[in-house]
C-alpha cells in the first residue's frame, strides 16, 4: 500500500467503516476546526512545556507525555464526538451479542467508553517506538472482534521525518504469532487539525524525529464498556471537571452502565452521582454521594 487512505469530515460513514475494517486505519483531514485546535493548544501548551521527558525507553527518552486530558481542558467534546470517529467506534464495537436469560433469548449491545487520553510530543533525537498493538493490554486473541478504536489528533504537522505515527495497514488481521517488521510500517503524514483513526489490533508506534521541530499529537482511545479503562478516568478527572462536559461525554467517561449491568452504583445507573443534590436524595443517595464527591 502506497499510503493511508485520506477522507474529508463529510465522508460517508459506511465507507469509512469499510476502510477501517479492511485497512485498520484512515486519515481524516480537518478532523477539528482551527478554533478548536487553537483552544487545545491554549490549554495543553503550557503543561507540555513544563513537563519532563519520559524516563524509560518505551515511552521515549526524548518524548514528553501528558495524561488526564479531560481534567486539563473543557474543549474535547468536538474530538471525542467527531462524527467519523465516534460513529465508526459505535458501529464497529457496539454489536449485539445473543444471551439467554432463562428461556428468554436476548441480544445485548455493549456500551463504549473513553479509556486512555494522552499528549505525545516527540522531540529531535527520539528514535522509533517499538511497533505494538494497543489492545494487547487486554490480552485478546487476534484476529478477533475489535475492542478499541483510537484517534491520534495532529496538534502539529506529522511528517515522515518528525515522528509521524508508524502504521502497518491490515495488521489487525494477523494472528498473534506474526511479528511486525519496521519496513512494513507507513508513516502518518498530515497537517495540524487532521486525525488518524485506527483499530486497537493494528501494529503502530511513534516515529523517529530527525528535525528541529517537535511533533505533537493527542491520542484518545474508545474501548468496550465491559473492559477496565486503561486510564482510570474516575481518578484522573474530578467531578467538577466532568460536569463541564455534556451528558454524552460524561457517559463516555464512564458514568454509564454497560448492558446488561456492569458498572452500577448502589444498584443504579452511575450517572446519578452527577445529578443534582435533589435527584440524588430522591434516589436515596444524597449523603453518600455528597460525601464521595466532596
Amino acid at each position: 500500500m502506497a499510503g493511508l487512505i485520506r477522507v474529508k469530515p463529510d465522508a460517508d460513514l459506511d465507507g469509512v467503516i469499510e476502510i477501517l475494517e479492511r485497512d485498520g486505519a484512515v486519515i481524516v483531514e480537518d478532523f477539528i476546526d482551527a478554533e478548536t485546535l487553537a483552544g487545545l493548544w491554549e490549554d495543553f501548551g503550557p503543561v507540555l512545556d513544563s513537563n519532563s521527558y519520559s524516563d524509560n525507553w518505551y515511552d521515549g527518552l526524548r518524548t514528553r507525555r501528558v495524561s488526564s486530558l479531560f481534567a486539563r481542558t473543557a474543549k474535547l467534546t468536538p474530538v471525542v464526538t467527531q462524527r467519523l470517529f465516534l460513529g465508526s467506534a459505535r458501529a464497529i464495537m457496539q454489536k449485539p451479542i445473543p444471551m439467554w436469560i432463562g428461556r428468554s433469548r436476548q441480544e445485548i449491545t455493549p456500551s463504549i467508553q473513553i479509556s486512555a487520553t494522552q499528549l505525545v510530543q516527540i522531540h529531535k533525537g527520539q528514535g522509533k517506538q517499538p511497533l505494538h498493538r494497543d489492545d494487547a493490554l487486554y490480552q485478546r486473541s487476534h484476529p478477533g472482534a475489535t475492542s478499541r478504536v483510537m484517534v491520534m489528533l495532529a496538534l502539529s504537522k506529522f511528517t515522515a521525518e518528525n515522528g509521524g505515527t508508524q502504521v502497518i495497514p491490515g495488521s489487525h488481521h494477523w494472528d498473534d504469532e506474526r511479528p511486525p517488521h519496521a519496513e512494513e510500517a507507513i508513516p502518518t503524514v498530515m497537517p495540524p487539525g487532521s486525525g488518524l483513526i485506527w483499530l486497537g489490533g493494528v501494529y503502530h508506534g511513534g516515529g523517529r524525529n530527525v528535525t528541529d521541530e517537535p511533533r505533537t499529537g493527542m491520542t484518545l482511545a474508545l474501548d468496550l464498556g465491559n473492559l477496565r479503562q486503561e486510564e482510570n478516568q474516575y481518578l484522573a478527572v474530578p467531578r467538577e471537571k466532568v460536569l463541564e462536559y455534556p451528558e454524552e461525554v460524561r457517559r463516555l467517561l464512564g458514568y454509564d452502565r454497560c448492558p446488561p449491568g456492569l458498572g452500577w452504583y448502589e444498584m443504579q445507573d452511575p450517572y446519578i452521582v452527577l445529578e443534582s443534590e435533589e435527584a440524588r436524595r430522591a434516589a436515596g443517595l444524597g449523603e453518600l454521594a455528597d460525601s464521595r464527591s466532596a
